[in-house]
């Protein structure tokens, strides 16, 4: 019995596991990116340097950096531009999502 709970409880924690790496992924498509890159040309905005952050999928950018919204009911996340780099941001977290070279 120990060992059936113990199994279960296993599979539980890796199907809430996988859940979680799941729900971080972001799908960009190929015309999403293009609706993006057009904004970001369109509407200017400096380009940020973020000291102390690695500007990867799921890093956290600090409050300091200004995100900016993208007025596309089609896109939900928010963007900066670092070090040239057009990088989107999930507002809420902050957390980086993709980005685009």
């Amino acid at each position: 019995m120990k060992l059936r709970s113990t199994t279960a409880a296993a599979a539980l924690f890796l199907a809430a596991g996988l859940g979680i790496a799941s729900a971080q992924t972001v799908v960009v498509t190929p015309e999403q990116e293009t609706v993006i890159r057009e904004y970001v040309q369109t509407h200017s905005v400096a380009s940020v340097e973020v000291p102390d952050v690695e500007i990867t999928v799921g890093a956290t950018l600090p409050e300091t950096v200004e995100l900016h919204t993208i007025d596309n009911p089609e896109i939900k996340y928010s963007y900066v531009v670092v070090d040239g780099r057009t990088v989107l941001v999930e507002p809420e977290t902050r957390k980086v999502v993709h980005v685009i070279e």
